[in-house]
């Protein structure tokens, strides 16, 4: 089975692709997925939990992993 990845997209969403995965509501219910998403992090769509590309221009939000420690 592939691995899933999830990246955090600057000013965006979080694309998700590579792989069978699972969305489910607080529920327990199922969304219809494709095999790569985008799921919305602003707020602002019209579609939940998935991207529509309202944020454009409205949501700004860069984040970066923690780089590891260099070891000595």
């Amino acid at each position: 089975m592939s691995k899933v990845t999830i990246q955090v997209r600057d000013d965006g969403s979080l694309f998700v692709s590579g792989g069978e995965f699972e969305l489910i509501d607080a529920e327990g219910n199922a969304f219809e997925t494709r095999p790569k998403v985008s799921l919305c992090r602003c707020g602002l769509t019209a579609n939940k939990p998935f991207c529509d590309g309202s944020h454009k221009g409205k949501f700004q939000d860069r984040v970066r992993a923690p780089k590891p420690e260099a070891s000595e």
